[in-house]
């Protein structure tokens, strides 16, 4: 079926899979405020203008700041802040506004995905689509159903993962999934490096660029996920997260989106 997409949150990952699904159409994307819309409508359209797909168009991405306004998406996908709290009160909300067929998701890296169906209840009609960013460059998509998941919900969501060129690969529902539950005590291995040995983030990242073929050194990626982001995806998976880390997180320091963390990006 042709779904109409609803997007709940309009931070980066949000925006970034909005513009990626306007390949198919029309998309609603919420935004808590007008400023907040303000900034998801550049934030689409700077995208759009970058990606090489010549079918993103941001004027099919339709911002709204009423809730309420994404019941008529027949597949609605939260993607607020890394937090249980959060996402489950929001997708307890959009539970309450989904059409009987319509199917819930949330876009979580780390958290479990059976606690936040609960959280819908219609847990059934539920799915855990871990998108990563660049959203319109990265294709995997980790997609964890919970045990009750029905067969249209299954179908729909690797139908969706296909329609937004994306490959989807069916995980299990643990902490972390696969790609965090393996890559994040590397990083964090990375920043109790810097402490333990007083290298600077410059070489470590030049080492595993250079000499392991990473396209990323592990201290620039965790700024580019974002500090809060790798502290929140840390905790989940009960990680031992570096005293470094959090001291920046405190000082407000979360990485690219913020202009400074491990690096300065001034």
């Amino acid at each position: 079926m042709q779904e109409l997409l609803g997007i709940a949150g309009a931070g980066a990952i949000g925006s970034g899979l909005a513009a990626a699904a306007s390949r198919m159409g029309e998309v609603l994307l919420w935004a808590r405020s007008d400023r907040s819309a303000e900034r998801a409508r550049s934030a689409v359209i700077k995208v759009c203008s970058k990606a090489k797909e010549d079918d993103l168009d941001p004027d099919r991405v339709r911002i709204v700041t009423g809730l309420d306004q994404l019941r008529e998406a027949t597949f609605l996908i939260e993607a607020v802040v890394e937090d249980h709290g959060s996402k489950a009160s929001l997708l307890a909300e959009l539970g309450g506004y989904a059409d009987d067929h319509a199917v819930l998701a949330t876009t979580t890296s780390s958290l479990s995905i059976s606690e936040l169906a609960h959280a819908t209840g219609h847990s059934e009609r539920f799915v855990g689509l871990h998108v990563f960013n660049p959203v319109h460059r990265m294709k995997l998509v980790e997609v964890v159903f919970p045990h009750n998941a029905d067969p249209d919900t299954r179908a729909r969501a690797l139908a969706l993962c296909e329609a937004l060129d994306k490959t989807p690969v069916e995980v299990p529902d643990i902490p972390g999934f696969v790609v965090n539950r393996l890559l994040f005590p590397y990083l964090f291995s990375a920043v109790d490096l810097l402490t333990d040995t007083g290298a600077s983030a410059e070489d470590v990242d030049r080492c595993m660029t250079l000499g392991a073929g990473m396209p990323m050194g592990p201290i620039a990626l965790l700024d580019f996920v974002g500090l809060d982001i790798a502290r929140a995806i840390g905790e989940a998976m009960d990680l031992a997260v570096p005293e470094k880390l959090l001291a920046l997180v405190e000082a407000g320091a979360l990485g690219r989106k913020s202009g400074r963390g491990f690096y300065n990006y001034d």
